[in-house]
């Protein structure tokens, strides 16, 4: 029986197509990404943990990379199981702190797909394709997730084919949903579209 799930969000990045700066700490209409990211989140999850390796101005729980070596978002969503199994957690829902248009039914909608995975593993898709970094991880991925890690992957794609992921598909809106800060000029178009 899978209870509410917790929330993760991935705010673990280098930020190098920024320049180095943090994204969860950009602002965009007055607000940094991290705020409206948990606005966003908060009423689909029944706890957020945020995952960064810096310190991070927020009164959310803060937990680093399971990895020391920055092995990019999988090591993130590895942290949050890890921390969920230690919280009495059967799933997570991850979101990635630079992506502030994702969808607000974004839980029912993975909960939903994930009822047709043995685990309840699903992840977002769009017309444009899939969304990895926004899925419901059933936290018995954890072994084979750390495994894969070891063995030198890091392709988020390449984890979700191998563990047969179902997907919650999502229309094309305005912003799109999954639009993701990268760089100035995306910060630029977040702000047009607010």
């Amino acid at each position: 029986m899978m209870r509410e799930p917790l929330g993760l969000i991935l705010a673990g990045g280098l930020g190098t197509r920024m320049g180095g700066a943090l994204k969860s700490g950009l602002s965009l209409g007055g607000a940094t990404l991290l705020s409206r990211v948990v606005d966003r989140l908060e009423p689909q999850v029944a706890r957020i943990v945020v995952n960064a390796n810096e310190p991070l101005d927020s009164k959310l729980p803060v937990i680093a990379d399971a990895t020391t070596e920055r092995l990019g978002p999988l090591a993130g969503v590895l942290a949050g199981l890890d921390w969920a199994n230690e919280n009495g957690a059967t799933h997570i829902v991850s979101v990635a702190v630079d992506t502030p248009f994702f969808p607000c039914d974004l839980v029912p909608q993975l909960l939903m797909a994930g009822l047709s995975h043995p685990e309840g593993y699903a992840i977002a898709a769009t017309e444009d394709g899939l969304h990895g970094t926004f899925g419901i991880w059933p936290v018995s991925l954890r072994e084979p997730l750390a495994a894969f890690l070891t063995e030198g992957h890091r392709k988020v794609r390449m984890f979700t084919e191998a563990q047969g992921a179902a997907t919650a598909h999502f229309p094309e809106t305005t912003p799109p949903s999954f639009f993701n800060i990268n760089t100035k000029e995306n910060l630029m178009a977040a702000e047009q579209w607010l």
